[in-house]
């Protein structure tokens, strides 16, 4: 008898977790360019203040999120368990 194979051992293809990353770190700068507008738009008031501040603190969360492995042992064990293994039971 041979052990069921945990599927959510296997790795996210290099490809997938690229894109998933570039993913991220483009909607961060999205949201970083849009603080810059907003703190235009929002000139002398304490908006100002606080989109100026996530405009300067996003970089740096966009690169940390950007560069986070996406792990899959966290996840609930699934196993693929072989049918004809199941009939002989």
């Amino acid at each position: 008898m041979s052990e069921p194979v945990r599927i959510t051992s296997a790795p996210i293809s290099p490809a997938d977790e690229m894109a998933g990353r570039m993913r991220r770190y483009l909607i961060a700068m999205t949201i970083r360019t849009l603080c810059f507008i907003g703190a235009v738009v929002f000139r002398d008031s304490w908006a100002m203040w606080v989109l100026l501040a996530g405009a300067v603190f996003l970089p740096y969360v966009a690169v940390v999120l950007a560069n986070a492995v996406n792990r899959r042992d966290a996840a609930p064990l699934a196993t693929v368990v072989d049918p004809q293994r199941m009939l002989e039971r």
